[in-house]
């Protein structure tokens, strides 16, 4: 039986520390929309809109939330512009349809039924062919016709069936049409939509030398010279926690350190791993190290680690508990190795992770990845601005100007100056203007470092809650 309420709770919970993430809060919003709290949905689908405007998808669940709530209008509203598109979601079909019967529009709401369920063949709903009036048999020809594969890739989108999040399906190859299978079948695994390559190394990751030379002692150096670190009984493997202000590289630099060594990349996020399911999470969790363990050399990766890591003293509910007791038993490798598996997570509030992950052979290797320093800073902007209508910029100038500006706060500056720069364009007849060094200080004056309300947090932490030395290198750059 599905402890949903217990799932719901503790995604909140999970929200709570990561309030951005956006596939969380969606699946949050499929969670609300299961068990009918229908204005919850809405709320968190609108939440959700708002961090992405022009996901069609999203906008087909929160449409779904609207009928739910019996706002029919609202929901037509939405849905009447979604059926427009060139390649309609087969769910906004679906509601489109039940709008339709809604109005008294029998014909047509049969046509978008037959459209909806040629699209995605899982959508067959026995009721509603009874209330369109509709018999097996008008279907019968059709069956063939819009079968999709439900083992998409894993995590795409939590806007589907909430059975899409399920690892096991990706694993075993389930089919939504093979519901007379015998589940438990084991099939031949498919790694092909999980494990990702690289693409960069850290080549193309500006400044962080320290942090660099850390993940080399830690993970490159003991591929590179094995017989060495056997010497010392040293085994490849172990996890790395990169913690620090949100937009400073963590996932980018995880990327580049499986380049690197040339290994597989795995990127998981929290929303990949919960499950509405009484003990799915914990199959999720052990499905994904497998993959890993079969694909060594491998980066697993797992983003915003503390909303899954969360201090289990802070946990309301059993269900995240044991989630998280997995994840431990994992890391371990009770009843298998996990040698050659390279664990890396990420997370912007470390205090909030449970003790238990920072013990040896867990997240061992703690690294603080601050800001990009001031040559950091220059470079990023030559990046951004690369193929940029410019003026000789100075850009170290513009570096030492933006102290504890993120990667994604430099983006927002140059994207600052360029408005203005269209702006001054368009009146004077559209002709492009070069940005200059006194157009990117005007901007930087304007936009302020996110990172500043992170720092006030780490700095009472660093302070106040640094009995095992873990905030050191947080004190040691505020230097306090």
């Amino acid at each position: 039986m599905p402890n949903q309420d217990e799932m719901i709770e503790s995604l909140k919970q999970a929200l709570s520390l990561s309030p951005d993430n956006l596939p969380l809060r969606l699946l949050l919003g499929e969670n609300l929309l299961t068990v009918g709290r229908m204005e919850e949905a809405e709320r968190e689908f609108s939440t959700a809109l708002a961090l992405s405007p022009n996901d069609y998808k999203i906008m087909t669940s929160l449409a779904q939330a609207f009928f739910g709530s019996g706002k029919y209008s609202q929901a037509l509203v939405i849905i009447e512009d979604l059926v427009k598109k060139p390649e309609p979601q087969p769910r906004a079909l679906l509601l489109y349809c039940r709008l339709l019967l809604n109005e008294g529009k029998l014909a047509l709401a049969r046509d978008y039924y037959a459209k909806a369920v040629a699209a995605e063949h899982s959508l067959t709903d026995n009721s509603l062919e009874e209330r369109l009036g509709l018999t097996g048999k008008d279907f019968t020809a059709k069956e063939g016709q819009g079968k999709q594969d439900s083992a998409r890739r894993l995590g795409a989108t939590a806007c589907g069936d909430l059975s899409e999040f399920s690892v096991n399906n990706l694993l075993n190859g389930d089919d939504e049409e093979d519901d007379n299978e015998d589940n438990n079948e084991s099939n031949d695994l498919d790694f092909g939509d999980l494990v990702e390559n690289a693409g960069i190394g850290f080549a193309d990751v500006g400044g962080m030398d320290t942090v660099k030379e850390q993940i080399r002692m830690k993970i490159i150096y003991p591929l590179q010279h094995p017989e060495t670190f056997k010497a010392y009984g040293k085994k490849m493997g172990g996890g790395i926690l990169l913690y620090g202000p949100p937009g400073c590289g963590k996932t980018y630099l995880a990327r580049a350190t499986a380049g690197e060594i040339k290994a597989g990349f795995i990127p998981i996020g929290l929303h990949q791993v919960l499950d509405m399911w009484i003990g799915a999470s914990e199959k999720n969790l052990h499905s994904i190290f497998e993959i890993a363990r079969k694909q060594k050399p491998t980066v697993l990766f797992f983003d915003e680690v503390d909303a899954l890591a969360a201090s289990r003293s802070d946990m309301k509910q059993s269900y995240h508990r044991h989630t998280i007791n997995q994840f431990l038993n994992e890391l371990d490798g009770v009843n298998t190795s996990n040698e050659g598996v390279l664990v890396l997570a990420a997370t912007n509030a470390p205090w909030h992770l449970d003790p238990a992950f920072r013990r040896p052979g867990r997240f061992d290797k703690i690294i603080f990845v601050p800001p990009p320093d001031t040559q950091a800073r220059a470079s990023i902007l030559r990046i951004i601005l690369k193929g940029k209508p410019q003026d000789n910029i100075d850009f170290d100038f513009i570096a030492k100007k933006t102290e504890r500006f993120s990667g994604a706060d430099l983006n927002a500056l140059v994207e600052d100056c360029i408005e203005k720069k269209i702006e001054e364009a368009m009146s004077k007849g559209g002709e492009p203007r070069p940005i200059t060094t006194k157009d990117l200080e005007k901007s930087s004056k304007i936009i302020k470092p996110s990172t500043l309300e992170w720092f006030s947090s780490a700095r009472n932490y660093a302070i106040y809650s640094n009995e095992s030395g873990l905030y050191d290198e947080i004190a040691k750059y505020l230097k306090l």
